[in-house]
């Protein structure tokens, strides 16, 4: 099978060795599929603790920590956070699409206060750590470390001090390293970075799992998941399956050091591309510049469509950019070989040359 260049922005590309490891055992799976396995299983116990021992590890989870493999993806985490951790207000840093949708959530609950905003400058960049301003009494600040559609990310995470920094890192979980302990909630839904869609890991510490300000359904409350090892309802076996091979390739890469340095040597080569062009303009300011979706435009909508036409006969899809901003954007996600950044970066400075 001939793999395409595949930049698309979510659900995304998977490593080949999981894909080859999920297709050994789909038919083969102590004698039926794994799709068939029930979640109250021998087998299934050992997958998931596996999965949460491979999080563990890989990200340097802290003890005190709660790891949880939920449903719903990250919209049903906008409305959980505020619902089990907000008292009355909340600090939110909007920075995007997907941070605007929290917002909406958390408004159902209480208050929400702009700690930040770059809404005025077309969500171009993400704050310095000094711009963060916290409000009094504010039970935590929520951030979205990247941004999938306007292509900016967090390069330093503020210090939110005695306020819990709750984060969603739906874009770039185990992109690069990070200090774990700095956080109070990260939730993300696996289907860019670790995994299909249809699982959603959060990591949440247990003194906020234990918060309780109002009376919730029994699904919607964190305390549910972390009393049944996320296993109050069926949860989705084999999506967290599939992200068990994909957190073993992780493991066998090196770990996140290493696919961090594979990461930057790929966003640099289209970065690179964008930066000695003359036709090609990034939309992100370059001290936010996410490492994980690269957008930019072209002087036209004919010459993006053209663009897009072109890239795809040359075995790249992914690339039209999301309906809010336009223009190109490549999602350069773990699984994303250099070659493909390679192969783009080549592609672009051939179709400047004949435009």
């Amino acid at each position: 099978m001939n793999r395409i260049h595949n930049f698309n922005a979510g659900p995304s590309i998977l490593p080949l060795e999981a894909l080859n490891e999920v297709r050994e055992e789909m038919m083969n799976f102590g004698g039926m599929s794994v799709l068939e396995i029930s979640h109250r299983s021998k087998e299934f116990d050992a997958i998931l603790e596996e999965t949460k021992s491979l999080v563990a590890e890989l990200m340097k989870v802290p003890a005190g920590y709660r790891i949880l493999f939920l449903t719903g993806g990250a919209s049903t985490q906008f409305a959980m956070v505020p619902m089990n951790l907000m008292d009355k207000a909340a600090d939110y840093s909007i920075t995007g699409y997907w941070s605007k949708k929290a917002v909406a959530e958390a408004k159902l609950v209480g208050e929400v206060r702009t700690a930040f905003t770059s809404e005025s400058e077309k969500f171009s960049r993400c704050p310095k750590a000094d711009e963060i301003k916290l409000s009094d009494g504010a039970s935590y600040l929520h951030i979205t470390t990247n941004n999938t559609i306007y292509g900016t990310e967090y390069h330093e995470f503020p210090n939110s001090g005695n306020t819990p920094l709750v984060a969603d890192m739906s874009s770039d979980i185990m992109s690069r390293e990070l200090d774990v302990s700095k956080f109070g909630v990260i939730y993300a839904g696996a289907q860019k970075n670790i995994g299909p869609a249809g699982v959603t890991l959060v990591l949440i510490r247990e003194d906020l799992a234990a918060r309780s300000y109002r009376p919730l359904p029994t699904m919607l409350k964190y305390t549910t998941h972390v009393e049944n090892n996320s296993l109050f309802n069926t949860p989705p076996v084999f999506a967290i399956y599939v992200t068990r091979s994909v957190l073993r390739w992780i493991k066998r890469s090196g770990g996140i050091a290493a696919i961090e340095k594979a990461n930057r040597k790929k966003a640099a080569l289209i970065y690179d591309a964008i930066d000695r062009s003359n036709l090609y303009k990034g939309t992100a300011a370059k001290d936010s510049r996410s490492l994980m979706n690269i957008t930019f435009t072209l002087p036209s909508d004919e010459l993006t469509e053209k663009f897009i036409a072109e890239s795809k006969s040359k075995g790249m899809v992914g690339l039209k950019g999301h309906r809010a901003l336009g223009g190109v954007r490549a999602s350069t996600y773990n699984a994303l070989p250099i070659e493909s950044a390679m192969a783009l970066a080549e592609f672009m400075a051939e179709f400047e040359k004949k435009a």
